[in-house]
């Protein structure tokens, strides 16, 4: 008996479809003839030859002049097959897709003395010290006893809080002083009430941090940075910041790959472990009284310069109305008397400094213009230097230098859309004609790219940071599991300081008619991570909503976006003047 399925249909053609007399199909989703899923809502998206017909299971089915088309499907439980034709002067090739939608069966309680599953949080195997606490999380029969280690007792939760499920039991593991274990799996014990027992082991492994292991590390490398947790999406981690290399850290333990390190008496943070060189046993902790502090300017750049008698990590961060540069340094503890200001600073309108806790020292830097241009922090021998970018004296295109990110590239192909045309393709094209736009206004251009090669971020950032760029424009496209709806124009930025220019450029793609998805801030993204210049990453469209697929495909429209954005970065100048 055949399975009912409910299917609407939306094709639409792509201008990078095939320009054949002969039918064709080609689907980009699914990738396999044969597809198994545990949801009802799924797509068909694939393109055929412009002036071809379709039909689905015999239906017809609208093909635009592009070629492209997509299918949503509701499924039924079982299996589902569909016939795709694609005919063109009694030509005629066909493509069978078959699902099978399997509902996803419903978790059940333990019903026997048994552990069914044991998590950890942190998730991970782990090096702790004592004092730490891991948290258990513990599925097993109802109505017994829980212990970790023996003598943890966890407590069963009421079903209000476990969505009816019973036997979950939850509770903290504290490490002792006494706890002496090299590298074990922890032991978690149900008893039922016949004094019954059963033992299982966790999956991750724990230790113990040695005392005769190193608690001192150095960074390394050029792109040492420091993470707030353990969360991760897509984008990684969020990040604190970049920090120098040879930097001192306090390890306090480990996390899977992450280090775990003390940055103050209340603040730790992580880095991957990569990132860092363990140094002897016997190196001292980071920690360090301020010295002479001092401010100047060359021609260039305004700088502040802080004693310190190791080198040690930081944080900064930028504020608005008015605009100003904070800095933490952590470990470090006020000696400095006074600071010194000299008459060559530019940008620096005044420096203040204050102990925030004993063990974190703050730098207050107040800028003469409401815009912030970007700052860089590094060392100079163990003197940190924070060195102020200035306002252009001229803020016409033609007396900048903007550098254009053209996004993804050679392995990295980024989203696909339904004629099969990848995102560094379109990432190049637009930005090829960014690149002409912005020089005809006279500006000096610094593409990543222009021809098609492998690019990788951490690249990226140092190139940038090492080409002395006014702005920073990526350019990319988005991309959804949904091709239908899911669309519309976007911006990111990181930092407040440099929030408008993404907006000032989002407001111009407005003026395309495109569909609003926002300007976000905060954005963990690699390419918006740099503080030493304003940047802006722009998601132009959606590559898998067929409607701006073909929009992004059209080179007249690729040129028209092209010229927004210019106008966008011209209204943020434009901006900048009224300071």
């Amino acid at each position: 008996m055949k399975k009912l399925v409910c299917i609407s249909f939306l094709f639409i053609g792509k201008a990078f479809a095939q320009n054949t007399d002969k039918p064709f199909i080609k689907l980009v989703q699914p990738s396999k003839e044969k597809i198994s899923v545990s949801s009802p809502s799924n797509f068909i998206i694939g393109s055929t030859c412009k002036t071809c017909t379709v039909t689905v299971n015999k239906t017809s089915v609208k093909v635009y002049s592009t070629g492209a088309f997509a299918i949503e499907l509701n499924l039924q439980p079982g299996d589902s097959s569909f016939d795709i034709q694609s005919t063109l002067s009694g030509k005629l090739v066909s493509k069978k897709i078959t699902y099978t939608y399997t509902l996803l069966t419903p978790p059940e309680p333990v019903k026997i003395l048994d552990i069914e599953s044991i998590n950890t949080y942190p998730e991970g195997n782990l090096v702790v010290m004592p004092g730490d606490k891991i948290r258990f999380k513990v599925k097993a029969l109802t109505h017994c006893i829980v212990n970790v280690m023996e003598d943890t007792h966890l407590f069963e939760m009421p079903l209000t809080l476990t969505r009816g499920m019973p036997g979950i039991y939850q509770g903290e593991y504290t490490v002792k002083a006494t706890d002496s274990f090299a590298v074990i799996k922890i032991p978690v014990t149900i008893t039922d009430s016949l004094n019954n027992k059963v033992t299982k082991e966790t999956k991750q492994t724990f230790s113990i941090l040695s005392p005769l292991a190193s608690e001192i590390a150095i960074t390394r490398g050029r792109l040492a940075h420091l993470e707030y947790g353990l969360g991760d999406d897509r984008l990684g981690g969020a990040k604190i910041g970049y920090i120098d290399s040879n930097i001192v850290l306090k390890i306090i333990g480990k996390v899977g790959t992450h280090f775990k390190v003390q940055l103050a008496k209340t603040r730790t943070a992580y880095i991957p472990d990569e990132l860092v060189t363990l140094m002897p046993k016997g190196s001292f902790a980071p920690e360090s009284l301020t010295a002479k502090c001092y401010a100047y300017g060359d021609s260039a750049y305004d700088y502040v310069k802080v004693g310190l008698f190791e080198k040690l990590p930081y944080q900064s961060f930028q504020l608005v109305n008015p605009s100003t540069i904070v800095v933490d340094i952590f470990g470090a503890t006020n000696n400095t008397n006074w600071i010194t200001q000299l008459e060559t600073l530019k940008e620096i309108k005044n420096i203040d400094y204050e102990q925030v806790t004993d063990d974190i020292f703050r730098i207050t830097i107040s800028l003469k213009h409401a815009q912030h241009w970007g700052h860089f922090i590094y060392y100079n021998g163990n003197s940190l230097i924070i060195k102020v970018r200035r306002q252009p004296e001229n803020l016409s295109l033609s007396k900048l230098v903007v550098a254009v990110d053209a996004g993804h590239g050679g392995t990295n192909n980024g989203a696909v859309g339904a004629t099969g045309i990848y995102e560094k393709e379109i990432t190049l094209a637009l930005s090829l004609k960014l690149q002409k736009a912005l020089e005809k206004e006279g500006a000096k251009v610094i593409m990543t790219r222009s021809k098609e090669q492998t690019f990788d971020n951490k690249e990226r950032i140092l190139f940038y940071r090492d080409s002395l760029s006014d702005l920073l424009l990526s350019i990319h496209l988005n991309s959804s599991d949904d091709p239908l709806r899911t669309g519309g124009t976007s911006t990111y930025y990181r930092y407040i300081g440099f929030r408008d220019l993404s907006l000032d450029i989002y407001k111009h793609m407005l003026d395309l008619g495109l569909k609003e998805y926002g300007n976000t801030g905060s954005f963990n993204f690699m390419l918006n991570s740099p503080t030493e210049y304003p940047n802006a990453l722009i998601e132009t469209l959606f590559l898998s909503n067929l409607d701006e697929e073909a929009k992004i495909l059209d080179e007249n429209f690729q040129q028209q976006m092209a010229d927004t954005i210019v106008l966008g970065v011209k209204d943020f100048l434009e901006g900048c003047k009224k300071d």
